[in-house]
């Protein structure tokens, strides 16, 4: 007879112990897994809602830009940054900034805010080759590439590019044979590298980032000098033209040929209800055709600068409506007036600290006379203006701490009266723009909160 073997209670209990164990082990990893991801979904939710703060701010910030414009005391003016907010503008929970260029940008890690002025650029339509070359960055080459791709022709300019080389091209494609739309489309263009138009500025943010200044570690390439080297995209535009009319809306007094009875007739007018002196004089000294420019009008006239002034807004030599390409000489920097004939890049540095020494060279091109000598300043005198009326809103934001960065860029153009917005592009894709400075900020309020 065989003995039965008693169960063990022990062994029993310690069995389901350990289960029991692992049971609560797995539910447990399932609450943190499940815990885990709902604290990444409210995460994502949070950052969600922070860019979508960060894209209301934006289109407020359009708004606000273009009621400035719409108001602004003088057309034809860049707004002194005095009558605006440009930086660290608080919208509800939001923050945007106007990522600007200009004289007086503080320091090289951070951008200069502000509006952007489009006549402080070369035009891309207007341009000669020979301006076009003399750009930082520029090939012989693609300078003429520029110009076959916007000419209405298939004759090739030496060393450019017209639709028998762009169809050897993979994918091929014709040259365009018109003008350019906007600044990108100089990415289609024959030896358009990516060097070539952003140089070390990939951003395009006028600041020099930590990657901008550490040679080849990473991109873009650099020399490592501590300085920004921009691409050719920094000093062009496809946007400016100036209305040819007053601030009332009537015609212009066209100057260039003064032995029309009719033109003198109306310029004496001018001259006297706005209180010139020697009018007689200045029709005398005016009256050889032809005048092809304000600075030349005013060289010639022997004008004051206070009397030129009066009527600079009212005169010109052309009967278009508008008056493409101008370069306004109160804002373009050295890298853009160092293309003006007559200036070139001996004399654009004269021009830049002359005009920053004077603080507020208003609208007036009368005070190039001061720094070029009088050849210099009538070759130069037909490509210069000292007016704007296309601006650039280079718009940055964040939403609630700092988070959700957006960016987007929107070309203003006042020259039809009412701002209408012309371009706009996201620009979120491109990175921080903002530099460190501001970024640290930022960490800094958030850690406090």
């Amino acid at each position: 007879m065989v003995a039965r073997r008693t169960p063990n209670p022990a062994k029993a209990s310690g069995s389901v112990l350990i289960i029991v164990l692992w049971v609560a082990f797995g539910l447990v990893s399932l609450t943190l897994y499940f815990a885990h991801s709902m604290s990444l979904e409210l995460r994502a939710a949070d950052n969600r809602v922070a860019g979508a703060e960060a894209e209301q701010a934006i289109a407020g910030a359009a708004r606000y830009v273009s009621n400035i414009l719409a108001n602004a005391p003088e057309p034809g003016t860049l707004p002194d940054t005095n009558t605006y907010r440009f930086a660290a503008a608080p919208v509800a929970e939001a923050t945007f900034w106007l990522i600007g260029r200009g004289d007086g940008q503080s320091s090289l890690d951070q951008p200069g805010f502000g509006l952007v002025d489009e006549a402080s650029k070369l035009n891309l339509n207007t341009a000669t080759l020979a301006m076009l070359e003399t750009l930082p960055r520029m090939t012989p080459e693609l300078a003429a590439a520029i110009v076959d791709w916007r000419d209405a022709d298939e004759n090739m300019t030496p060393g450019g590019a017209e639709s028998q080389t762009y169809l050897r091209l993979n994918p091929p494609y014709r040259c365009k044979n018109a003008n350019f739309e906007s600044i990108e489309e100089l990415r289609l263009v024959y030896g358009a590298t990516l060097d070539i138009l952003y140089g070390e500025d990939v951003n395009r943010s006028g600041a020099l980032d930590p990657n901008e200044n550490d040679g080849d570690l990473s991109p873009p390439g650099d020399n490592q000098d501590g300085r920004l080297d921009p691409g050719v995209l920094e000093y062009v535009t496809v946007y400016t033209r100036e209305p040819n009319r007053t601030t009332n809306g009537m015609p212009r007094v066209d100057v260039s040929n003064l032995r029309n009875p009719a033109r003198s007739s109306q310029l004496l007018s001018l001259l006297q209800n706005a209180g010139v002196a020697n009018t007689n004089q200045v029709l005398s000294l005016t009256r050889t055709p032809p005048v092809t420019s304000l600075l030349e009008f005013y060289i010639r006239s022997r004008m004051s600068a206070d009397d030129f002034a009066k009527i600079e807004s009212d005169i010109t030599v052309t009967t278009n409506q508008y008056i493409p390409g101008l370069v306004n000489v109160n804002t373009a920097s050295a890298a853009v007036l160092a293309c003006i004939p007559g200036i070139g890049p001996d004399k654009a540095p004269s021009l830049v600290g002359y005009r920053q020494a004077r603080a507020g060279a208003g609208t007036s091109v009368a005070w190039v006379k001061e720094v070029l000598d009088q050849p210099s300043a009538l070759r130069a005198g037909r490509f210069l203006t000292g007016k704007s009326y296309q601006f650039t809103a280079d718009i940055a934001a964040v939403g609630h701490y700092g988070r959700g960065y957006r960016r987007v860029q929107y070309v203003f153009d006042t020259s039809e009266g009412a701002p209408k917005i012309v371009y706009r592009q996201d620009l979120t894709h491109m990175g921080w723009a903002l530099g460190n400075p501001v970024r640290n900020r930022l960490l800094l309020a958030n850690t406090i909160r």
